[in-house]
């Protein structure tokens, strides 16, 4: 169901995009739109990993330099039938992570140092697990498209206001044109946003299932939301375009389970992974070891441990 739901939002998505261009200039002006979206969505299909990652200063990590933290991506990209992906750390004080990459083949899993020195390893597996849900399900794509006509319908609204629209086919007027270049980039956003709604209780799921524990994600979900509201973000903030990535919105403010938010609200996924816990009959008490010190594997530390899922 989430996938329909997910094809008749984006169809939305593309319709309002063709639908903004006509106004703005008939059969033409649709065309036009038609192209301004293909250029950029070619553009993003090939960048929009490695922006994103710059964006965040995220540095790559390898089984020399992070020997536990690769181990247990790999365990658990094995686990999901994915190849592994790239790892990158961020330099972030607020637990969070994101996937980036236009296919399985060329992804990347991004976790900051605060995820890693605040989470259990049991936790930070379930992050790991959905982020690469995310992946498998190619949603780091379709979040990329999303985000793209999204953008690119803001600048066609824009564009039209700047040049007075359609006159030749009875256009919207100055006053259609000022409704349609605000009206048409709040819709966007707001299919955007129900989009990444829709595609984190997927991956809340199917992340789940390649961990094997629901409770792990859920454990974690509730810490990372409650970090999120007391550690800033910073270079989410500089870039907010990029807060529907995270597993978190990493942005201040967001409490409501409403038509404004990327992400549901943090107690609704956790209430449906306890009932998938309910059945899968997985334990259902979160897990109580402590988390892992900032000196450990993945900070230059000597003795990686195995993962309680392998």
């Amino acid at each position: 169901m989430s996938y329909f739901k997910t094809a008749i939002l984006l169809a939305g998505m593309t319709a309002l995009f063709m639908g903004v261009g006509y106004l703005m200039g008939g059969a033409s002006g649709a065309m036009i739109a038609l192209v301004v979206a293909a250029g950029m969505n070619m553009f993003a299909y090939w960048n929009s990993d490695r922006a994103v990652l710059s964006m965040h200063g995220a540095q790559p990590v390898d089984a020399r330099n992070a020997p536990d933290l690769y181990r247990m991506v790999g365990e658990l990209a094995h686990n999901a039938g994915l190849p592994m992906p790239k790892i990158y750390i961020m330099d972030n004080p607020q637990p969070n992570a994101f996937a980036t990459g236009r296919n399985p083949e060329n992804a990347a899993v991004a976790v900051t140092t605060g995820l890693m020195q605040q989470l259990t390893r049991e936790e930070l597996a379930g992050v790991v697990a959905h982020e690469l849900a995310h992946i498998k399900h190619h949603d780091t794509l379709l979040m990329t498209i999303t985000a793209t006509i999204a953008g690119a319908i803001s600048m066609i609204a824009q564009f039209g206001m700047f040049f007075g629209g359609n006159r030749n086919n009875n256009g919207p007027g100055m006053i259609g044109q000022i409704a349609l270049m605000i009206l048409a980039p709040l819709a966007a956003m707001l299919v955007q946003m129900a989009i990444s709604r829709t595609r984190e209780y997927a991956a809340d799921e199917m992340g789940a299932r390649i961990c094997g524990q629901p409770m792990w994600l859920a454990s974690a979900l509730a810490k990372i939301d409650n970090a999120a509201h007391q550690i800033p973000n910073e270079d989410a903030e500089r870039a907010p375009a990029t807060a529907h990535m995270f597993i978190i919105n990493p942005l201040s403010g967001r409490a409501m389970d409403n038509l404004f938010t990327t992400h549901p609200a943090t107690q609704n996924r956790i209430a449906a992974l306890q009932q998938l816990a309910g059945q899968m009959g997985a334990h259902s008490q979160v897990p109580t070891r402590s988390a892992p010190q900032a000196t450990g594997p993945w900070n230059g530390g000597s003795q990686p441990r195995r993962g309680p899922w392998g």
